[in-house]
């Protein structure tokens, strides 16, 4: 039995729907405002969610709505 490794930003998914259901932030916020939460780390995962073609002006909803983060 092969254990599988979630990619990093199903990781960053799930906690954007935690920040979401907790009322945090809504999930009409743009992408950008995760920035201010995420203090230090952001600068990553703005490079992976501008890999995978995001925009900072983007609702944060659009995150969610990734299905699987497959790299090609």
């Amino acid at each position: 039995m092969t254990n599988q490794v979630a990619h990093p930003m199903a990781k960053f998914q799930r906690k954007v729907a935690s920040l979401i259901e907790s009322k945090v932030i809504r999930s009409t916020d743009s992408i950008w405002k995760l920035a201010f939460l995420y203090g230090d780390e952001w600068s990553f995962w703005k490079k992976e969610l501008l890999d995978f073609g995001f925009t900072m002006q983007d609702p944060v909803q659009e995150v969610l709505l990734v299905e699987a983060w497959d790299e090609e």
